[in-house]
């Protein structure tokens, strides 16, 4: 009864204190205010040290070209733009060489997925290596300005940027379920970083709108089969004591894929990447923290831990049950009373980043309908457990 009892006071405690920690970033980001997009203007008055973007591309022919005149207009003389047509069965190559990049094509049945892409891209460039490397996706548009403000900031810092990467539905998506996707990616990318920022820690990179100095590349490989390269990155390079910091005045937006499998295959990646990260990454990563004593690696870390935020709640709400059923038959509360906390700092923290941030995707009655749609995620979680998406699938949008 003693470990029983130890064990649940252990699993309340750890859902509390990260729901607590997701508090903090809400919290610290309602204080906040999102700056605006840097503009030409950056461009105009400043120079800014040499950069190369990478746009890794496969199978894109039908949507590339926004994405890649957007970077053109943001290339100084010195600049370049190499896209890397990965694995292509279409004409990617072709249109992106003819909209006036600069196109290398990778062929690897075996070796796979963006991070392969990102490697053979950067091993194009060693020959003569520009001060910053910027990604930017095929599907994405970078904002006027950005390339110019990251590249100054990663290179006076001498730590990898990250902009605020925002998606958003296409045109004439209006359904709950679409707008609340699109609320959770805000909370992931815009919200809980303003408030790391805030509060001086670093943020994850996000799989687009990332700009490295050339020196923190050098001795890291990018060829990983990983569905979630961006976070393993973030993480290595945290570990090596430059972290990530965000750059939200920076900005590239996308487009959420409309097709319903496509759009489940994609969430299926994302958050079973997310949840193996926690499980694999996360406990080192917290032992070398506290090692170090260093605070920055470990707000990295807690940021990490949070689960996707409907796994979250639905794990706090099946924990509070089984606690509860607990303290019912055997008289021990504790556990119970802290688990009930740990829900009340999520719920807290959810309608915090909802007022100041989500008022124009959700309306206020909508909210009572929430929990249908954390319902309907169920089987893709349990999948987690059953049949874990390992492989990197692209997510059509066109």
């Amino acid at each position: 009864m003693t470990l029983l009892f130890a064990l649940l006071i252990l699993g309340s405690a750890l859902q509390a204190g990260l729901s607590a920690f997701l508090l903090l970033e809400v919290w610290a980001s309602v204080k906040a205010r999102l700056p605006p997009v840097a503009g030409h203007s950056e461009v105009a008055h400043c120079s800014h040290p040499t950069t190369a973007i990478l746009m890794p591309a496969h199978n894109e022919a039908a949507g590339i070209a926004r994405g890649v005149r957007s970077a053109l207009a943001e290339l100084g003389p010195a600049d370049r733009l190499l896209v890397i047509a990965d694995n292509c069965s279409d004409n990617t190559a072709a249109v992106a060489r003819e909209l006036g990049a600069e196109v290398v094509e990778r062929s690897d049945a075996q070796r796979r997925g963006k991070g392969f892409a990102l490697d053979f891209g950067l091993r194009q460039l060693g020959d003569h290596p520009p001060a910053v490397v910027l990604v930017v996706d095929a599907d994405c548009e970078l904002a006027p300005g950005s390339l110019a403000v990251l590249a100054r900031r990663a290179v006076d810092s001498g730590r990898p940027q990250q902009a605020l990467d925002l998606m958003l539905q296409p045109e004439g998506v209006t359904a709950l379920r679409a707008r609340v996707s699109e609320f959770a990616w805000r909370v992931k990318n815009q919200v809980r970083p303003l408030g790391a920022k805030r509060i001086g820690l670093p943020c994850q990179l996000m799989g687009t709108g990332m700009a490295f100095p050339w020196s923190s590349l050098e001795e890291i490989s990018l060829a990983t089969a990983s569905i979630v390269e961006d976070m393993q990155l973030g993480v290595e390079l945290a570990l090596r004591g430059t972290p990530v910091a965000f750059c939200p005045e920076a900005r590239v937006t996308s487009e959420f894929p409309v097709a319903g499998e496509d759009a489940s295959a994609q969430r299926r990646r994302w958050e079973h990447g997310h949840l193996g990260i926690i499980t694999q990454t996360v406990p080192s990563m917290l032992i070398a923290a506290l090692r170090r004593s260093d605070y920055r690696l470990l707000g990295l870390c807690l940021d990490l831990a949070v689960p996707p935020l409907a796994f979250f709640a639905m794990a706090q709400l099946l924990w509070f049950v089984l606690v509860l059923a607990i303290a019912l038959i055997a008289g021990v509360w504790a556990p119970a009373l802290l688990s009930a906390a740990s829900i009340a700092l999520l719920t807290l923290a959810l309608l915090a980043a909802w007022q100041r941030w989500g008022r124009d995707l959700i309306a206020a009655g909508e909210l009572l309908r929430l929990p249908v749609y954390m319902i309907a995620k169920i089987p893709m979680y349990l999948a987690f457990w059953t049949g874990r998406q390992t492989a990197w699938v692209r997510a059509r949008r066109d």
